[in-house]
């Protein structure tokens, strides 16, 4: 018995589940009830809990984590999960911004957090694809904000597809921060959806250095279509949870790693 599990709240046990499916793949109701020493209910209890959300599947005896099956977690679902690490991520991006000039900000969670953290003693351009971080940020008096248009996938709340290739073949940017749901160093940087893995392909050609910001459970993580290699990207930004031989591994492919 690992010390220690026993003594966990349900949001750090559920987390523990979730982490553990994406390491193993599978997890047993039987072994988790003996590992965290608490009741075949309890975990039963979290693993509708973490289904809800979107984060695991449940099957017979378990559960396995949504990705192995395809599923693209919703928005919402996204954005309950690790809140911490991403705004200690958002935080330490802001080390990134140029003290003036025009930034790309992807469609995402960890995204959506360096958004309302932007300084207000400088002006900038922000360019993004993301509703939700066009609307937060087109009130603020020091921010121009330049919607890349197209097709929006409710899922993401992002736009995709021929307009926003467009916009994104005609821009320039000093700093991209891109989003991921998944990185590893035999496939680089890859999402379920092709057409956003193409906007984020664009996003990447049309910046001067790209920034990362991917907590360090998409770390490990495959999906269907890879957008980048690591020697693609200037810098990840992630967080103390990513297992320290790894972060070392994914630095000699290239990438400036940092841990928030």
């Amino acid at each position: 018995m690992i010390q220690n599990l026993a003594n966990m709240y349900a949001e750090e046990r559920q987390l523990w589940i979730v982490e553990r499916a994406r390491s193993v793949g599978r997890v047993e109701v039987a072994a988790l009830a003996e590992e965290l020493s608490v009741t075949t209910e309890t975990v039963r209890r979290d693993l509708t809990t973490l289904e809800r959300h979107a984060l695991l599947r449940r099957v017979h005896g378990g559960a396995i984590p949504i990705e192995r099956l395809g599923f693209e977690p919703a928005l919402a679902a996204r954005d309950s999960v690790l809140t911490a690490e991403k705004e200690r991520i958002a935080r330490l991006a802001l080390a990134e911004l140029p003290d003036e000039g025009t930034i790309l900000l992807d469609a995402g969670t960890t995204t959506a957090r360096l958004a309302d953290i932007l300084p207000s003693d400088r002006e900038l351009v922000v360019l993004t694809n993301a509703l939700p971080i066009a609307m937060s940020l087109s009130v603020r008096p020091n921010i121009t904000v330049l919607m890349i248009g197209g097709k929006v996938r409710g899922r993401t709340q992002a736009a995709v597809d021929a307009w926003a290739l467009q916009a994104l073949a005609d821009s320039y940017v000093d700093v991209a921060f891109i989003g991921t749901n998944g990185i590893t160093i035999e496939r680089g940087l890859t999402t379920p959806d092709t057409t956003e893995s193409a906007v984020k392909r664009a996003m990447i050609r049309a910046a001067r250095r790209t920034v990362v910001l991917a907590d360090h459970t998409k770390v490990g993580q495959d999906h269907l279509s890879r957008f980048a290699t690591l020697d693609e990207i200037d810098t990840l930004i992630t967080d103390s949870g990513l297992d320290a031989q790894l972060a070392e591994e994914l630095r000699g492919q290239g990438p400036r790693v940092v841990l928030a």
